[in-house]
């Protein structure tokens, strides 16, 4: 009979007691240990191993014994883990649900042996999920009095909390001005009809020295300090807040704070606003815009200009510094668009592949969902971001930073939410970030962004190069057993002799280069330009090696 190895786990969240020469986790594992001993006919067997929290609160999972058990757990050291009640393992639904996620994982049973509870059995598991069931169902529930509570409120003109718009302060369950900050709304707001353009706008509030306060949220945040963006602008324009109203979905109530403009300077910006509303891009055209357009800015706030160069009837586009644009300055970002949108594509849709995980960061609640469906919506997401999806990824970002050494991207926790099928609870904040280890690196005019492995971020552009090297190994296949020349193979297609020349030598690359290549493994900078200049292919694999593949991939 095969040996089954039973972990006992035991937690007790107070010190108290915890001194004395029997304590309660010694009676948790006494009581584990002799129902181990009860399964000894089923090959049952306790490991040595102690796994104890000892004045630790379960609330949490940073637990130095719990911490050790799941070590244990990945590597295979463990078939069963025993405690006394479940609570021990832990009293949070998020929590347990992560962990029996990583126990089906590695093929792990749990039992708690004073509530009749193995996971071993159908029956067990039965009972698993519908214990989960009923703490789902408290959950939704608690969740929908708060959502009716939330609406009840705003109905009566209250304030529910988050950050208060630009020109408040929160003042209890309402908002008080604060007068420096709404002369400066007010201005705003009387500077756009003097204007009649957002994009000019944001440009000539920059050159005032007009820039958004520094303020903190109740979190000790600090916001603000840079330039007004144009996203920035348009939710200030849109904020009935500023009317003294209060707006919840599609309804508005009176609200019980004071107003900072008067109706009549709000419905002319309204009015402006939808004479300056342009028809629906064309599909070619969308195809084309900038998707970062509005919302990338640099270390310090200026926002990036969507901009972009023509090449051989080619198109390329940019994320261009301010000043370099305006030519104020001889130096600046200069990054390719292609390269920081799938960067911030594929950060995105890593966050969505691990939708538990990305709801605990945002501190939003899990909704009527439920953790299978959740899971299987959330890897839906991450193949539409991972496609490009324009509309998903716009309406998740709030801002995308570019620092030196990453990417910092604030999302929006509503629009998570509503993807994920969540509802924001009461207080949760209103963004969070999300970090992408990329940096910046020079080459020629423009900066490119590597990974922390020396790779580049996979981009849309890395097809064209794979496409390159298959023109190529086709022209060879085609030289080589149609006994043809050059000349009339250029011919069809209408290409020069030269042309045909110089993509051939690519059809020589090492199998290790192409493979690398396809998998977007090469140096950053490696590209069709690069591979395609006099002299850059070397007859001999191990210079191409070096020339074109990271250190750590050599062999």
């Amino acid at each position: 009979m095969m040996s089954v190895r039973c972990a006992i786990y035991t937690c007790k969240s107070s010190e108290e007691g915890l001194e004395q020469s029997f304590n309660s986790l010694d009676a948790q594992r006494e009581a584990c240990a002799a129902y181990i001993l009860s399964q000894a006919s089923e090959g049952w067997v306790e490991v040595k191993t102690r796994y104890d929290d000892g004045g630790i609160s379960g609330g949490t999972l940073e637990r130095p014994g719990l911490k050790a058990l799941m070590v244990d757990i990945a590597k295979g050291l463990i078939d069963i883990i025993v405690v006394y009640k479940v609570d021990r393992l832990t009293p949070s639904l998020l929590d347990f649900a992560k962990l029996v996620e990583a126990f089906d994982k590695a093929e792990v049973s749990f039992v708690s042996v004073t509530q009749a509870f193995n996971t071993t059995t159908s029956m067990g598991r039965l009972t698993l999920n519908m214990l989960l069931s009923f703490a789902q169902f408290e959950r939704e529930v608690t969740a929908e009095r708060i959502r009716d509570k939330i609406a009840a409120s705003k109905a009566k003109g209250m304030w529910m909390g988050g950050i208060p718009p630009l020109g408040y302060r929160p003042d209890g369950r309402s908002l008080a001005i604060v007068q420096e900050y709404a002369a400066l709304v007010r201005h705003i707001f009387a500077r756009y009809l003097e204007v009649g353009n957002v994009r000019l706008l944001a440009q000539a509030l920059d050159r005032e020295g007009l820039h958004s306060p520094v303020r903190e949220t109740a979190t000790g945040k600090r916001i603000g300090g840079g330039a007004f963006t144009r996203g920035q602008l348009y939710l200030m324009f849109k904020c009935r807040t500023y009317l003294g109203e209060v707006q919840h979905k599609d309804s508005i109530y009176p609200g019980l704070h004071p107003a900072i403009l008067d109706r009549n300077i709000w419905d002319q910006v309204q009015a402006r606003l939808a004479d300056n509303v342009r028809g629906k891009r064309s599909p070619t055209r969308a195809r084309q815009a900038s998707l970062l357009a509005g919302i990338v800015i640099d270390e310090a706030g200026v926002p990036l200009v969507s901009s972009h160069a023509v090449k051989d009837k080619r198109r390329y586009r940019y994320y261009v510094g301010k000043a370099l644009h305006e030519k104020r300055a001889d130096e600046g970002l200069r990054i390719p668009a292609r390269e920081i949108e799938a960067a911030v594509a594929e950060r995105l849709a890593q966050a969505f592949d691990d939708p538990l995980a990305l709801l605990a960061s945002a501190r939003l609640p899990i909704e009527s969902a439920g953790i299978t469906t959740l899971d299987q919506r959330g890897r839906g997401l991450a193949a539409r971001i991972r496609g490009m999806d324009c509309d998903i990824i716009r309406k998740l970002l709030v801002t995308v930073r570019v620092e030196r050494d990453r990417i910092v991207l604030t999302c929006d926790t509503a629009v998570i939410a509503e993807l994920l099928g969540s509802t924001p609870a009461e207080g949760t904040c209103s963004t969070m970030e999300l970090i992408s280890h990329v940096r910046l690196a020079r080459t020629g005019l423009a900066m490119r962004l590597v990974r922390e492995d020396g790779t580049a971020p996979a981009e849309t552009s890395g097809q064209s190069l794979v496409k390159l090297i298959a023109t190529a190994h086709r022209y060879w296949h085609v030289l080589r057993n149609e006994h043809i020349d050059i000349t009339r193979l250029a011919e069809p297609e209408k290409v020069s002799n030269a042309w045909i020349t110089r993509v051939l030598r690519l059809a020589f690359l090492s199998p290790e280069i192409v493979g690398a290549i396809l998998k977007g493994k090469q140096k950053a900078g490696v590209d069709g330009g690069t591979l395609l200049a006099p002299g850059a292919i070397s007859t001999l694999w191990s210079d191409q090696r070096q020339c074109f593949l990271l250190n750590q991939v050599l062999r």
